[in-house]
């Protein structure tokens, strides 16, 4: 039996699960946008989180100050009403400095083997085109880019590394992100960003949103060091 979309899911305790497509399209976008924008505004303070993705979005809310079934009826009306998000709606155009180097991105000259290219000429493919962010999620502040040159994709890691250090850049089939906090990761590591990516602190926590478009710019270990980045090596495994 076919599943009649939108669908909202529920997610457990203050949660539901908004389903607006199947299948993973860079087209799902400006609907995806446009749902989190009008769930911001109609949830207000009783909003606890918003995870949007390729082909879903998370509303988490209070259930303390909103009932389940109301909740889920204002998303009904959302989605009676939602149009997909204009170009001149979209995110910011934002820049990431990036340190591409051995010792903070431990897979960039084994990539560069593999794929037959120079670090040099992976480098240029990997900064030379613009991203747009499609989902945040795996962990706070970590922005699903896509997509990278067909001659980049490369699968995860077969092991992933126990701990990789914050702002390591990385990529993974036609994806790249780079990691917000110290996590486990399992992508490629290329290099290191300077930029803080995620603080809880700050408003919004994210550097990145979804919707937002990314240009990666190579920046010498200096100038990765000027803007404060940690330039502690990268632990192989």
């Amino acid at each position: 039996m076919m599943r009649r979309l939108p669908a909202i899911e529920n997610a457990g305790v203050g949660a539901w699960l908004v389903r607006l497509f199947e299948d993973i399209d860079e087209g799902n976008l400006p609907w995806v946008l446009a749902l989190t924008r009008k769930c911001e505004q109609a949830f207000g303070g009783a909003l606890v989180d918003l995870v949007p993705s390729y082909t879903t979005v998370l509303v988490q809310y209070d259930p303390l100050r909103l009932h389940p079934q109301q909740a889920k009826r204002e998303l009904h009306t959302l989605l009676a009403d939602l149009s997909p998000a204009t170009a001149e709606s979209s995110g910011q155009l934002r820049e990431l400095p990036v340190w591409y180097g051995p010792s903070v991105g431990p897979d960039l000259e084994r990539l560069a083997r593999e794929k037959s290219m120079s670090v040099e000429e992976l480098v240029a493919l990997h900064t030379g085109q613009e991203y747009r962010v499609y989902a945040l999620g795996f962990a706070p502040g970590f922005a699903f880019m896509g997509s990278v040159h067909p001659r980049l994709e490369a699968p995860r890691l077969s092991t992933p590394r126990p701990r990789v250090y914050p702002g390591s850049v990385a990529l993974a089939g036609r994806q790249t992100s780079a990691y917000p906090t110290q996590s486990p990761g399992g992508w490629n590591l290329l290099g290191r960003t300077p930029l803080t990516l995620f603080e809880r602190s700050r408003q919004p926590m994210s550097f990145l949103q979804i919707g937002d478009r990314v240009q990666l710019v190579p920046v010498s270990k200096e100038e990765f060091l000027r803007l404060g980045g940690d330039a502690t090596p990268q632990e192989d495994h």
